[in-house]
C-alpha cells in the first residue's frame, strides 16, 4: 500500500487502523451505522463532573492495563481497581519483548504517567469512583485488525508480540484519549476539575505525538492510516487523521482552524467498543461503569 493509498481517509476530511484489505469495508460501513443511532438517553441528559470524572477513569483504565503489562507483565494493583459498579477482569496482554532501550523507556514512561491518571482521578471521585470494569486486551485487537483489514478470518493479532506491533496498539488508544478529554471540556462545570482535565489532556497529546512520531519513523504509515480511517468511521464524522496529511508528515491531526479534534462521549464509546454487541463490545465486554456507558 502506498503513502498517498494509507493518506486516502485524510484527504476526506483531514482524516486518514492497520494494513491489508479484506474485511475492512463491511466492517467501516457496519461501524459507521452503529455511530449514526441516537445516543442513549443519559449520554443525551445533562451530565454531572462526576460522571465525566469516571467516564474519563474507565477509558484510563484502559490505557493503564495496556501500557503496563507491555512494559512489567502486570497490571494496576488491586488498591487502584475497586469502587462502585461491577468489577471486571483483565484479559490478555503481556510484556513486550522491546528491542531498542528507548523504546523501552518511553514505553515506561507512559505506562507511569497512565497510572497516575488514574490514581489522580480516583482520588478526586472519592467513594464515588466506578470499579475497573471488565477489560479485553486480546479478542478485541483481533477484532479490531480482522475490522481494519490487516488480518484475515481465522487470524489473530497481539500488540505485545513486538515493538512495531506495540505502536499500533498504542495508536488506537491515544488520539481517543485526546479526542475524549477535549470533546468532554464541554460538559465539565467546576474550573478546578476543567483545569485537572486539560492537564490530562496535555499528557495524553504528548503521548499520542510521541506514538505518531514513533509510527513514521518505522515507516508504518499505511497501517496508521488505515486504523485512523476506522476510527473516523467508527465515530461518524470525519475527525480523525492518519500520520500522514497530504504527502507530509502529519504528527499533529488538527482541524482547519488548528485545534484538537473533539468526540461527544458517545463517539467515544462507538469506537472503544468497536461496533457494540457484534464485537462484543470490543475492549470492554461488559461495558464501562458509570452513567456513561
Amino acid at each position: 500500500m502506498s503513502h498517498d493509498e494509507g493518506n486516502a481517509g485524510a484527504q476526506a476530511g483531514r482524516r486518514g487502523f492497520l494494513g491489508r484489505a479484506g474485511l475492512g469495508a463491511a466492517a467501516l460501513g457496519t461501524l459507521a451505522v452503529q455511530a449514526a443511532r441516537p445516543a442513549p438517553a443519559a449520554a443525551q441528559a445533562a451530565l454531572t463532573d462526576a460522571d465525566i470524572l469516571n467516564f474519563a477513569l474507565n477509558l484510563e483504565y484502559l490505557e493503564a492495563e495496556f501500557y503496563l503489562r507491555a512494559v512489567t507483565g502486570q497490571g494496576l494493583p488491586a488498591s487502584a481497581t475497586g469502587g462502585t459498579g461491577t468489577q471486571g477482569t483483565v484479559t490478555g496482554g503481556s510484556q513486550v519483548p522491546f528491542r531498542h532501550k528507548r523504546a523501552r523507556e518511553f514505553a515506561e514512561e507512559i505506562a507511569q504517567d497512565e497510572m497516575n491518571h488514574v490514581l489522580f482521578l480516583r482520588q478526586a471521585l472519592g467513594e464515588a469512583a466506578v470499579a475497573e470494569p471488565s477489560i479485553d486486551l486480546a479478542n478485541s485487537f483481533t477484532a479490531a485488525a480482522q475490522a481494519a483489514g490487516v488480518i484475515g478470518p481465522g487470524e489473530s493479532f497481539d500488540p505485545f508480540t513486538d515493538e512495531q506491533s506495540f505502536l499500533l496498539g498504542a495508536f488506537l488508544f491515544e488520539d481517543v484519549g485526546v479526542t475524549a478529554y477535549s470533546g468532554a471540556a464541554a460538559f465539565i462545570q467546576d474550573k478546578g476539575i476543567l483545569t485537572a482535565a486539560a492537564g490530562i489532556l496535555a499528557v495524553e497529546a504528548y503521548h499520542a505525538g510521541e506514538i505518531r512520531t514513533r509510527l513514521i519513523n518505522q515507516d508504518l504509515v499505511a497501517p496508521a492510516g488505515l486504523i485512523s480511517a476506522l476510527r473516523a468511521s467508527a465515530s461518524g464524522r470525519a475527525d480523525d487523521q492518519g500520520v500522514l496529511l497530504d504527502k507530509h508528515v502529519n504528527v499533529v491531526p488538527t482541524d482547519a482552524n488548528g485545534l484538537a479534534f473533539t468526540r461527544t462521549p458517545q463517539q467515544v464509546l462507538n469506537i472503544v467498543y468497536l461496533g457494540g454487541s457484534a464485537a462484543g463490545f470490543g475492549f470492554f465486554p461488559n461495558r464501562l461503569n458509570g452513567t456513561i456507558a
